[in-house]
């Protein structure tokens, strides 16, 4: 994106996991771009990558809603390893389990389970599980969970998700009190209850 309004609106339209933000945006300035971003409560992780290398710059960055600061030059390996550093935080990598209710999933086992008994997931399905349940309470459109799934295959038919989803669906619906996946309609799907 050319524009800080061009990302505001990017930012309104679509889910990001992550934001990489120059202070040096025609118009607006990247600074007030973060400061509105999160004023409209977007928390995903915002990286600052900018010529200014001061520290006030660096101090104004982080204080107004930053998660980062790099300076060009940069070694494209240490930008790579802060990206997926500030992601892993914001997704809750950081932690061992997620839990909606009576569902808990534990993410080192890619395990899931409904008051204590072990949930029968395929693999499939319990990746698009969890994906829905990091990004909770947010409409997650079917292209992402196909690229989380199926990286770089841009030939798999988008109907695959939908079988997954309705698989998945099932068998929480077999166990659970509510239906906690909710299709959104020409969007995508959310996974509706709150998470912790």
């Amino acid at each position: 994106m050319r524009t800080a309004e061009e990302a505001l609106y990017r930012a309104e339209s679509f889910n990001h996991d992550l934001a990489l933000v120059d202070l040096g945006l025609p118009g607006m300035s990247g600074i007030d771009l973060i400061r509105e971003l999160r004023s409209q409560d977007k928390n995903f992780p915002i990286l600052i990558l900018t010529a200014r290398g001061n520290w006030q710059d660096k101090v104004e960055g982080l204080s107004c809603g930053a998660d980062d600061y790099v300076v060009k030059p940069f070694q494209f390996e240490e930008l790579e390893a802060r990206l997926n550093a500030l992601l892993r935080r914001s997704s809750g990598f950081t932690k061992s389990t997620i839990e909606a209710g009576s569902l808990v999933l534990y993410l080192n086992r890619k395990q899931a389970t409904v008051d204590e008994q072990s949930l029968q997931l395929t693999a499939y399905e319990y990746r698009i599980l969890e994906y829905l349940m990091l990004h909770h309470q947010q409409v997650v459109a079917k292209e992402r969970l196909m690229e989380q799934l199926y990286p770089g295959d841009d030939e798999r038919d988008p109907n695959v998700i939908e079988v997954l989803v309705g698989r998945l669906r099932r068998k929480l619906d077999s166990v659970l009190d509510g239906k906690p996946i909710e299709t959104v309609r020409g969007q995508g799907y959310m996974f509706n209850e709150r998470c912790k």
